[in-house]
């Protein structure tokens, strides 16, 4: 039965239909990040950037996050990992 659904909204979002909006709580929750955190990664550029569809409400699209998630690369040696844990130059 979830496929189905699965399903119907692929065909939705093929053919123009609504897109599923996420509150500021629910990306947090798929994320497991703090607020500040992922604002600051939406600021940067490595996170979906939100849309406001009222002046007090800000939502971000299930679809863009997916394809974020799709997107990441899971091992990246040149990734930084933290202010604390830079490599310093060898002298």
């Amino acid at each position: 039965m979830t496929t189905a659904v699965q399903e119907a909204e692929a065909e939705d979002r093929a053919l123009g239909g609504p897109r599923r909006m996420l509150n500021e709580k629910q990306p947090l929750e798929i994320v497991q990040v703090g607020r500040i955190t992922l604002h600051r990664m939406e600021k940067a550029g490595r996170f979906p950037r939100s849309t406001y569809i009222s002046p007090n409400r800000r939502v971000w699209f299930e679809d863009e996050i997916v394809a974020w998630q799709n997107a990441v690369d899971e091992f990246n040696p040149n990734r930084g990992r933290g202010k604390g844990r830079r490599r310093c130059a060898s002298s």
